[in-house]
């Protein structure tokens, strides 16, 4: 455990996800996997987490382990057609982990994921964490739009608005 990493994440806490991250441009980042969503029949979701605190900080949890769990809590997997993707960003680490559940995982791989998050981390680095989550969303949109195209009209199974932690 370093303590590096648990000052990081103890200085930066929680309210940074909301000074970057203002209603504004959580209502655009909606709108964008609303959109998004209109191309595909997958499900997509954006967490955004300031920073680690209590056990997950402490256990020294890595921003993949946090999105899994995420995934889990947040019921991703639990769609239709096995095609949900979480898109999460831990600010503190400046950290993008992009978890997908078995049936377009299996379709676009670690590879084509990886390359997804590095792009969108580019992005944060410059300092334009909103329009790099959105690129985002329309790269995964376009992965899901190509390996699980809307068949006609689906059910949202699952909430487009962003989660702030």
């Amino acid at each position: 455990m370093s303590i590096k990493r648990i000052a990081r994440h103890l200085v930066q806490h929680h309210w940074w996800a909301r000074q970057i991250f203002p209603q504004a441009a959580l209502d655009r980042i909606e709108q964008a996997i609303r959109q998004g969503e209109s191309t595909h029949s997958g499900q997509v979701r954006f967490v955004v987490e300031g920073a680690l605190d209590g056990r997950p900080l402490f256990r020294n949890q890595p921003a993949r382990e946090r999105a899994l769990d995420l995934f889990s809590h947040l019921r991703i997997w639990d769609t239709a057609h096995n095609n949900g993707v979480l898109i999460y960003l831990l600010l503190a680490d400046r950290d993008v982990e992009i978890i997908a559940d078995r049936g377009i995982d299996a379709k676009v791989g670690a590879a084509g994921w990886e390359t997804i998050c590095r792009a969108m981390e580019a992005e944060f680095r410059s300092g334009q964490f909103e329009r790099g989550v959105i690129a985002g969303i329309a790269a995964v949109s376009r992965e899901l739009a190509r390996h699980f195209p809307p068949g006609g009209p689906h059910a949202n199974e699952l909430p487009d608005a962003p989660v702030v932690m």
